[in-house]
């Protein structure tokens, strides 16, 4: 996956928590933006417990969104008919 994608997820507003598969199986958990560092050339992936992984953009196979985001309204203002 190219980090143009990830940085896409990261700085999506309002921030949608996302999961990164690796082609090894494992899924690193981004619950909020400041929990990962996107770079030139790899990814940070901070867990909670401050453990943190560096992955190769290479190894990434897919982005799972958890689907938790809230819906969004379409609200009018009062008087703009």
């Amino acid at each position: 996956m190219d980090l143009q994608g990830i940085r896409e997820a990261v700085l999506r507003r309002p921030f949608e928590s996302f999961s990164i598969r690796l082609a090894d199986g494992r899924s690193l958990n981004v619950p909020h933006p400041e929990m990962v560092a996107v770079g030139k050339r790899r990814i940070i992936v901070v867990e909670p417990d401050d453990t943190w992984s560096v992955v190769e953009p290479l190894l990434i196979v897919s982005l799972d969104y958890d689907g938790k985001r809230r819906p969004r309204t379409n609200r009018r203002k009062r008087g703009t008919d």
